[in-house]
């Protein structure tokens, strides 16, 4: 709040948001003083209604509504509580059990959403006089009757809601000192100054949309470009059109953006291109893939994209969002490690003599006042150089718990040390440090043991991704269930709509594709799948930023809910 009072005070006219309707042009660009103004308006009438304190839901389509009501809600001292808006049609679920979890007292939304919102109100079975607040019709005039809050550090500022793999997400809490710090540490891992522009398709009612773009380009002084999400993926030249056209510094997401425009974006698409300013790629949110890395930078090397962009990272909602990440300037650093060393907990690096060899990208290192440690999640000893285990992250940026879940809060983020270090969030994430660099391997509890062997779900997504084209980019889901008492490999499959199409260029049959399935898995992992299942394009679980949802999945397979390729 105090910085965008500044930024209004001192750079007025300047550009803060700029939102591009279609992902193309310009529907409407915000300066500091304009932001500032609306804010206000927004936290009057939250004031008027005591909002102070309260949970509010934000409900927004894409676009500057959304971070007008975010910001909004720290002018009024309002906790703002981000969801994405459900389609017609889908289960209101999980807004109903954000809803009833955040103890939501009412909602900002906008005219044309308030409509759709309050059927899924009603579907939840809230009465339908729930409070609801329409930002884009409020009166800008009011903005003067603005009081400031009675807010410091330490006060709640939001609740950013885990995308979780059940129905019933948690709310991590975020405080106005985490945001400012953990923007801080962005801004120094990434080397911005003052004045540069971003460029965004991420969702902003998720952590690395909010935080790592808009909230980033505020507390820096910087012009955030962004479009819907869905603009990007109808047409993901988009992204690299807007980042030529605004000569972007930095912009970012999950590894399947990159993967997805280095697949889709055709030759001639690119004339016109200039990728020569974007000086930071992050790439985060899920598992980097080697061959990810290299096939974009070969696609966008002859319109200046430069290989030493691209900024692998590591972060989650418990630490607000950036943990760790490489240097700037550095080309990413792919490590190749000795799998069966690796999956016996022992990394080492690959030799000649290796059987089998994975390819890792390093995360980077710890910056600011951010610690990292790997720790034996039973013992809770601090493992050396070389050896997995769980990542702990200590610092100013991890959140203050989970709301309402004492008991699990303490347990994650009030973790101790056998030799009494601390306090460290437990992240759940398994990997390990090699010459001062972490890499991440998986999930701790998405583990596949297998004859007493640890299998990651990445690696075997990643064979099965790759061994035949009608297998959808990041569509694989791999986990372990239990049958007849034994732990069983099963795996849920995205192909192409045409798949099995006699038209399809590279034609096979649904049998013949299992058949490659099993055998890819046998060969690269020496392990058996006991469930093949080949599903409609689109279906497979996956959070808003795009992780699949392991979790999910096995509960779609073993109640038979899952939908059939054909």
């Amino acid at each position: 709040m105090d910085i965008l009072l500044q930024r209004a005070a001192e750079e007025g006219d300047a550009s803060a948001y700029t939102f591009l309707a279609g992902g193309e042009d310009v529907q409407e660009t915000l300066d500091f003083e304009a932001l500032d103004q609306r804010c206000r308006a927004i936290a009057v009438a939250l004031q008027r209604l005591g909002a102070e304190g309260q949970r509010v839901l934000l409900y927004f389509p894409p676009g500057l509504d959304f971070l007008t009501a975010f910001l909004g809600c720290l002018y009024a001292g309002a906790v703002g509580v981000p969801t994405a808006t459900s389609r017609p049609g889908r289960s209101s679920a999980r807004l109903h059990s954000v809803i009833k979890d955040a103890e939501v007292s009412l909602v900002l939304t906008t005219r044309s959403a308030s409509g759709p919102l309050r059927q899924h109100l009603e579907a939840c079975g809230f009465p339908r006089d729930f409070p609801c607040l329409e930002v884009d019709a409020l009166e800008l005039g009011q903005a003067v009757e603005w009081k400031t809050p009675s807010i410091d550090g330490n006060s709640l500022a939001f609740l950013q809601y885990t995308s979780g793999s059940t129905s019933a997400p948690k709310g991590v809490m975020v405080t106005h000192q985490n945001l400012i710090t953990n923007t801080r540490v962005i801004q120094t891992a990434f080397e911005q100054s003052p004045g540069i522009t971003i460029v965004s398709w991420l969702p902003l009612f998720h952590d690395m949309g909010l935080i790592g773009t808009a909230l980033d380009a505020l507390t820096l002084g910087a012009h955030c470009v962004f479009m819907a999400p869905q603009d990007f993926l109808m047409k993901p030249v988009r992204w690299l059109q807007a980042i030529s056209t605004y000569q972007a510094h930095t912009s970012g997401g999950p590894d399947f953006g990159y993967a997805f425009c280095a697949n889709k974006i055709r030759p001639e698409q690119k004339q016109g291109l200039d990728l020569s300013s974007w000086k930071v790629a992050f790439n985060g949110a899920e598992r980097v893939r080697p061959a990810t890395v290299q096939k974009f930078a070969e696609a966008f090397a002859d319109v200046g994209f430069d290989p030493k962009s691209m900024f692998p990272c590591y972060g989650l909602a418990e630490v607000t969002l950036y943990a760790s990440g490489v240097r700037c300037s550095d080309e990413p650093l792919v490590t190749s490690f000795d799998a069966p060393a690796l999956e016996a907990g022992t990394p080492r690096l690959a030799t000649e003599s290796s059987e089998r060899c994975l390819e890792l990208v390093s995360c980077g290192q710890a910056i600011c006042d951010h610690d990292l440690a790997v720790l034996d999640p039973k013992t809770r000893t601090v493992l050396d150089d070389g050896t997995l285990g769980e990542v702990w992250v200590s610092g100013e940026s991890v959140a203050q718990g989970y709301w309402k879940r004492p008991e699990e809060s303490e347990a994650t983020f009030g973790a101790w040390t056998s030799d009494g270090q601390g306090p460290y969030l437990r992240t759940g994430d398994l990997g390990f440090i090699h010459d001062g660099e972490l890499y991440l391997t998986g999930r701790l509890k998405d583990l596949i043991i297998s004859s007493g062997r640890n299998h990651h779900p990445e690696d075997i997504e990643k064979t099965v991704d790759s061994c035949h084209p009608a297998v959808r980019p990041g569509g694989v889901a791999a986990f372990a269930y239990e049958q007849d008492a034994e732990e069983k490999v099963g795996l849920l499959v995205e192909v192409s709509r045409d798949a099995f199409s006699a038209d399809a260029p590279n034609p096979v049959t649904q049998e013949e594709l299992v058949a490659r399935i099993r055998a890819a898995v046998t060969a690269d992992h020496q392990l058996k799948v006991n469930a093949v299942q080949i599903i409609r394009a689109s279906t497979l679980p996956k959070t808003s930023s795009g992780k699949v949802q392991r979790h999910a999945a096995r509960q779609c397979y073993l109640s038979g809910t899952v939908v059939p390729a054909i």
